[in-house]
């Protein structure tokens, strides 16, 4: 279990990505350098693409969102729907990292990908994700979203001249439930 408690944003939520989030997406990519691994998002043309391509129709992109019902982070999944699964990613805008929402948005959104259309859910069975093994608060929100280590992709990424391992992970829809209290989601 994290060690945030709920209380921590209790004024943080989960919405649908929209087109006019894009400001947003480009002011989170601007926040920090380690954004640059979540792809080139320098401009506002480009903010305008990122959200193109995270509203395509094999995605689920889910903002978070602050009191203001400002994007300052994401969780998405890309759908493979002939093996109903999808590959989990997220990020947080650098000034709203630490407070338990990467965590809770997670644990949110993969509680709803796993859970069956019939029972409002997205009908996945299998949530796949990757994250460098240097990167701490990834495989962090990884656990207490449910995700089960499962390997170690040795030398995958090459930053910065250095051969870095990725750790993968999975949950399962029949893995057990996380402790992890989700955001809520938003009208």
């Amino acid at each position: 279990m994290i060690s945030s408690t709920p209380s921590a944003a209790p004024d943080h939520h989960l919405r649908p990505v929209r087109a006019a989030d894009a400001p947003a997406i480009l002011a989170a990519h601007r926040s920090a350098a380690d954004m640059a691994r979540q792809g080139t998002v320098t401009t506002p043309a480009e903010a305008e693409e990122q959200v193109a391509w995270l509203l395509a129709a094999d995605r689920r992109a889910t903002a978070i969102a602050d009191g203001s019902d400002h994007l300052v982070g994401l969780v998405a999944i890309t759908v493979d729907p002939k093996n109903r699964s999808g590959w989990f990613f997220y990020w947080l805008h650098a000034e709203h990292r630490g407070l338990g929402l990467g965590a809770r948005a997670a644990a949110a959104v993969a509680e709803r990908a796993l859970r069956p259309v019939a029972d409002g859910g997205w009908g996945l069975e299998r949530l796949e994700l990757g994250h460098r093994a240097n990167n701490l608060a990834s495989g962090a929100v990884a656990r207490a979203a449910g995700f089960v280590h499962e390997g170690t992709e040795r030398g995958k990424f090459l930053i910065d001249d250095e051969r870095v391992d990725v750790l993968t992970y999975g949950r399962l829809r029949t893995d057990p439930v996380p402790d992890t209290a989700g955001l809520p989601w938003g009208p």
